[in-house]
């Protein structure tokens, strides 16, 4: 959607793409589904985090869904979803035990500056504009906190990540135990 329509970076707030719209809604779909394959497996308790993520997702996209404001927001948001593809190859790596600790080694470099060029970025930069642009009532209210509440969600996330793959040391607590639990991104 970006790609093709670059101008859409220029409208945060009311510019529009057909295809930009189709990506919100589908993610906005597989969010639904997501959360109700938690809840029907019976994976509500252990998936917590994932079920607040997928609220607070489900709400901001139907809200630009209905309303038609702040799409390009939302696409920028999902750039999220190409940092998972590095993610979901360190979670591979790691319950495969893939022999080759070159292979993770370079995945872990990849993953970190995924996160920061997919992740934390667009994130930052829509705090920012959202902070600074938006009118904090009504929907821009509404989002503006629900990106927040994701600043935290990331930050956290990203945190796990470090002490996961770079300072292995500070994961555990002072009674021995994993800080984090059972967390796909310590395991």
């Amino acid at each position: 959607s970006l790609w093709h329509s670059p101008e859409l970076l220029s409208d945060i707030q009311d510019g529009y793409s057909v295809s930009g719209h189709l990506l919100v809604c589908f993610s906005s779909g597989y969010f639904i589904h997501d959360t109700l394959d938690i809840i029907f497996n019976h994976q509500s308790r252990s998936s917590w985090e994932y079920l607040v993520h997928h609220a607070m997702a489900i709400s901001a996209f139907v809200s630009l869904i209905v309303t038609g404001r702040f799409l390009v927001a939302a696409v920028l948001l999902l750039l999220v979803e190409v940092s998972n593809i590095f993610l979901t190859v360190r979670m591979l790596l790691k319950m495969s035990n893939v022999p080759s600790p070159a292979l993770y080694e370079a995945n872990r470099y990849i993953n970190l500056a995924m996160y920061f060029a997919f992740r934390l970025a667009p994130q930052a930069y829509l705090t920012w504009y959202f902070l600074r642009y938006v009118e904090l009532q009504g929907q821009g209210a509404f989002l503006t906190a629900n990106l927040l509440l994701l600043d935290a969600m990331i930050l956290m996330y990203f945190s796990r990540l470090l002490r996961s793959d770079f300072f292995p040391s500070l994961r555990k607590g002072s009674a021995g135990r994993d800080v984090d639990g059972e967390k796909f991104l310590i395991d």
